[in-house]
């Protein structure tokens, strides 16, 4: 990280070098005096900061800061304008000095006096070229209606994907799930249309998939909804959508409370009633086109809600349960519908046990997808050789998507990875070699098993030859598309395991090495639990592969430094980062930023200590807590004020 940090750093000087030499024709002699010197007192800085003296590159910071102060004391239009690349590199510098620990006073950016801007308005100078600025949307002032208008739009253009459905495990069968977002990040950001995926998807074309795009004015009340705050104006956040959208909505039933499992009952939700429900339900109340009887079983919380008619369970009491009663054909139709062959006595007999015990949930998150929260319990209870197979024949169905005429994908296996993809078999045998040597940089960072039992099961590597297939790949198979620079991500379901990287023919080893690095480290630290934050398994990787890199490029660490700022500048508070409500990008720049604190030398002990009880199973909060004497809400807390004080 002090490597990236320094680069950075010298890149801001050399910039401000330039911009020095560029913008003196406008000012007086002795302004142009005070600009070298504010450079001077940065390159000092630099310089002081390449040795390792963190506390004398401050002070020559603080000088600077004070010579800028001078220099646009008395609120000179012509003297800010001219100073404005250099004030942009010195507020870098300034931010780049913080991330390191020093004591700065906060940087505060000149602005022109009244009298300045008035008499500027009266003598006006050439105008700079300015580049224009987006139209923005007009925006409604009057109250746009959650239930009224926005809801019909999204089940008319989404409802088959994810009001009643959840592809690419995102809903919006109700307000709540449409708000919560996707395992990708919040869709949705209240005030902020630009920012909000749902918009960037639709407007880009990538939503809906059929390719028909929303009308002008649908799009709109949309985006008006979204700058108003995306407000809720009905009773229950929790009603499904298609209820809502209706002309007569159905009345308002009673939602059941939400208990967790003590430890004691005989029969678990998780392991054993949702894989049943998965199987015997879908199509018609789980992942359905159309949720039948307004009763969705997409997650546990939809469960407890009931249907149309109310709850369908009655906790401690089965066989006044609606949903025992259609099970054994005691009430109405006989369920499951459709042609589907009855549940066995003892699969009827196993639900009415955990009903009876009081219906409780032993997963972490009653939000949750019951196919993944199913998914997750099968993995913990399965061996690593069992979880290689799963992951294999999902690589098939996955690559079946992509290329349905290619039957047979060349694959290879290797001690800790399955590499396949629509690349040659050349190529293959190629990128498997690469990874096994990352592997080994991998193996002395995060602590693991041996062989298939590293990531709980082989992770797969899916090799793109083209970015066109890498793309391709991420619309198809993860329903999104990704910045136009990326050219390897890692993806982590809790089964799943797996880097997709792009290895054209013409690529050399150090590159897709390199490309490599991140994604496995990153899922290495993701797949020690199921509870991993995607923000703390990303930094890592990031910052060891920053730690790793073999060249530098300045315009990608110019591009990095500015996200990371902008970010940061985002970012309002610890809960707003951790839940997720920032752009998936702005979380990885952060997340980026707060493990390299935590993987510094004075720090390290305490990271390894938190490694080595993940992978013993210890839960991520427990195990940060006790490896870093915080919670991590406390410690991005308390990172934040560092960084902006």
């Amino acid at each position: 990280m002090r490597l990236f940090l320094f680069l950075l750093f010298l890149l801001s000087l050399s910039c401000c070098c330039d911009s020095v030499k560029g913008q003196e024709s406008g000012l007086t002699p002795q302004q142009r005096k005070m600009a070298i010197a504010i450079n001077e007192s940065l390159g000092e800085a630099g310089r002081h900061y390449q040795a390792g003296n963190l506390k004398a590159a401050a002070d020559a910071m603080r000088v600077a800061l004070d010579e800028l102060d001078a220099a646009t004391q008395e609120g000179s239009q012509v003297m800010i304008d001219s100073l404005d690349p250099i004030i942009k590199r010195l507020r870098t510098a300034h931010l780049i000095l913080e991330l390191e620990g020093a004591s700065m006073p906060p940087f505060v950016w000149p602005s022109p006096s009244t009298d300045t801007i008035q008499t500027s308005v009266a003598n006006p100078l050439p105008a700079k070229p300015v580049a224009p600025s987006p139209p923005t949307a007009t925006v409604t002032t009057g109250p746009i209606s959650f239930i009224g208008q926005v809801a019909p739009i999204l089940i008319r253009h989404c409802g088959r994907c994810h009001v009643t459905g959840s592809r690419g495990d995102f809903s919006m069968s109700t307000y709540a799930t449409l708000i919560k977002g996707s395992p990708a990040g919040v869709v949705v950001f209240a005030g902020d249309v630009p920012n909000s995926v749902l918009i960037e998807n639709i407007e880009s074309g990538s939503m809906p998939p059929s390719g028909q795009s929303l009308p002008a004015e649908e799009l709109q009340t949309l985006k008006d909804w979204i700058a108003l705050g995306a407000k809720f104006d009905g009773d229950d956040p929790n009603t499904p959508l298609s209820s809502l959208a209706s002309g007569s909505p159905s009345p308002q039933q009673p939602t059941l409370e939400i208990k967790r499992a003590t430890g004691e009952e005989t029969v678990r939700f998780a392991a054993e009633v949702a894989p049943l429900l998965v199987e015997s339900c879908k199509g018609c109340h789980l992942d359905a086109m159309q949720t039948r009887g307004g009763l969705s079983l997409d997650t546990f919380a939809q469960l407890m809600r009931g249907g149309d008619s109310g709850p369908i369970l009655v906790p401690g009491n089965a066989a006044d349960s609606l949903l025992i009663q259609k099970l054994r054909g005691m009430s109405g139709d006989r369920m499951p519908a459709g042609g589907r062959p009855p549940l066995a006595d003892q699969a009827i007999e196993m639900i009415s046990t955990w009903i009876d015990e009081g219906a409780r949930l032993d997963a972490a998150d009653a939000g949750q997808p019951l196919e993944v929260m199913s998914q997750l319990a099968w993995v913990a209870n399965a061996t690593a050789t069992q979880v290689s197979e799963k992951r294999k024949q999902q690589s098939r169905r996955d690559l079946q998507l992509i290329d349905a005429a290619q039957e047979a994908p060349p694959q290879t296996e290797t001690e800790h990875f399955l590499v396949t993809g629509n690349a040659s078999d050349k190529t293959i045998e190629w990128v498997a070699k690469l990874a096994e040597q990352q592997w080994k940089l991998t193996k002395t960072i995060v602590p693991g098993g041996k062989g298939e039992d590293y990531y709980h099961g082989r992770a797969t590597i899916f090799v793109m030859p083209r970015r066109y297939d890498y793309s391709e790949f991420c619309k198809m198979i993860e329903q999104r598309d990704v910045p136009a620079d990326w050219n390897r991500h890692w993806k982590f379901d809790g089964l799943g395991a797996y880097v997709v990287v792009v290895a054209a023919d013409d690529d050399d080893d150090q590159t897709v090495a390199s490309r490599l690095t991140a994604p496995l480290v990153s899922l290495a630290v993701a797949t020690r639990g199921s509870d991993i934050p995607r923000w703390f398994a990303e930094g890592v990787g990031t910052n060891v592969a920053l730690a790793n890199a073999g060249k530098v490029d300045r315009a990608t660490l110019q591009r990095q430094q500015q996200e990371t700022i902008a970010a940061v500048a985002a970012m309002e508070n610890a809960k707003q980062f951790l839940e997720q409500q920032l752009k998936p990008e702005q979380t990885d720049r952060i997340g980026a930023a707060i493990t390299s604190t935590m993987m510094d030398r004075t720090r390290r002990k305490n990271f390894d200590s938190l490694l080595r009880m993940l992978d013993t199973g210890t839960p991520f909060e427990q195990a940060f807590l006790k490896a870093a004497n915080t919670t991590p809400a406390e410690y991005v807390t308390a990172w934040l004020a560092w960084v902006k004080r």
